[in-house]
């Protein structure tokens, strides 16, 4: 069995994914992703390990079976977990499918789900539970939303203070994880 030691992101990108110019930069859900990679740039102690670091580059003129997909199964099965950036901007892609299907249903890694358009514990929470602004955003990706009961999911806001208390929660790492269920932090 593979080590696991990394924090595998899943974020929507337009495809055919562009890393080059504007490309996925210019998908919101992207520059969240690279937004944490600078937190980790910025100081080594940020417990964030990026599984797309973890093995070849994909590019846009790969081939979906035979180069694609395998990679992003192999940065899933070196994984410990997904971090997923949720948004109303989230579009069921190809990739994101994959990813989430192959990650939870394969390999039953727990889910950070980072919701970028808010800001604190507060904004997620109507009446102690999650809103149903937040609920509605699963539909964005439903292989998420149909899955997500087999394994822990912890739904956190945008704030570099609360990523790092979920990525070092050993609840939320697959050898390690608690039971299913969708969990929150409390206000």
């Amino acid at each position: 069995m593979a080590y696991r030691n990394g924090n595998y992101s899943a974020f929507y990108v337009a495809e055919p994914f562009s890393e080059s110019g504007l490309g996925a930069n210019a998908t919101k859900d992207f520059v969240y992703y690279n937004m944490i990679r600078a937190w980790k740039g910025k100081d080594s102690s940020f417990p964030f390990i990026d599984s797309h670091d973890k093995n070849y580059n994909v590019r846009d003129g790969s081939d979906w079976e035979t180069t694609l997909k395998p990679r992003l199964r192999e940065r899933l099965r070196k994984s410990k977990n997904i971090v997923l950036f949720l948004s109303e901007r989230t579009k069921n892609s190809k990739a994101l499918r994959e990813e989430i299907d192959y990650g939870i249903n394969d390999q039953g890694l727990p889910v950070i789900v980072v919701y970028p358009d808010y800001d604190s514990k507060a904004s997620l929470l109507e009446d102690g539970s999650l809103k149903k602004e937040i609920k509605n955003l699963w539909d964005n990706v439903p292989i998420f939303r149909d899955s997500m009961d087999k394994v822990p999911t912890l739904h956190i806001p945008m704030k570099q203070d609360i990523i790092k208390m979920a990525l070092e929660d050993k609840e939320l790492m697959v050898n390690s994880k608690i039971k299913h269920g969708c969990f929150h932090y409390k206000v």
